[in-house]
């Protein structure tokens, strides 16, 4: 696994993909994935796993993350990749990520409240702040929950080009790659190779 340089910019280390920006669970599964010369985790260890929910506002910089929750937050995140496969595919998935999905969920679920704001009640979920990490996994969890069973759920889908492992929403069905950046490359080896084949 290559190291990753977590102060170098964002579109260095990856491109965002479609949907990103409206469901976390997308940005957490595509933590991990290849570029030209290697693997990228960016939750490889607690420290990036730490800033990784930092940045996302799923936790507070000063609070500390522990070892086996930076594992807890990996966990999660190959479930949800494997969830989402299943989804994409219309198949069962496997009994040990739904329950991955399902710990997270019972991590710190939120308490309800009733708020009102002006002269309109409203109500609000709370997060546990006693547990924070807990809460930031529970919001994860219920992120991709919402994504699996929602209206977005069938515009889900892997990126088609050789070698990526990131997951995107499709904007019309005929889109296939997570960025232009893939599609480029995929077009690329295609002529090549068919200019190799006419000679």
């Amino acid at each position: 696994m290559r190291r990753v340089d977590h102060d170098a910019p964002h579109y260095l280390l990856q491109l965002p993909v479609p949907g990103e920006e409206r469901f976390l669970s997308l940005a957490l599964v595509n933590t991990r994935f290849a570029l030209s010369h290697g693997q990228v985790d960016l939750l490889e260890d607690v420290d990036a796993a730490r800033l990784w929910l930092v940045r996302h506002e799923l936790l507070a910089d000063r609070t500390v993350l522990s070892g086996r929750q930076a594992g807890r937050l990996r966990l999660l995140r190959e479930a949800l990749r494997e969830l989402f496969g299943a989804r994409a595919e219309g198949v069962a998935p496997p009994a040990a990520s739904l329950d991955a999905l399902n710990a997270a969920l019972a991590a710190a679920p939120p308490t309800p409240r009733l708020v009102w704001t002006g002269r309109e009640p409203h109500r609000a979920d709370e997060p546990d702040t006693a547990n924070p990490v807990g809460a930031a996994l529970c919001s994860l969890a219920e992120d991709g929950a919402d994504l699996l069973t929602g209206a977005e759920a069938g515009r889900l889908a892997p990126c088609g080009a050789q070698g990526c492992t990131r997951w995107f929403l499709r904007s019309h069905a005929a889109r296939r790659w997570c960025t232009t950046k893939c599609g480029n490359r995929v077009r690329a080896a295609r002529h090549y190779a068919a200019r190799k084949t006419a000679t």
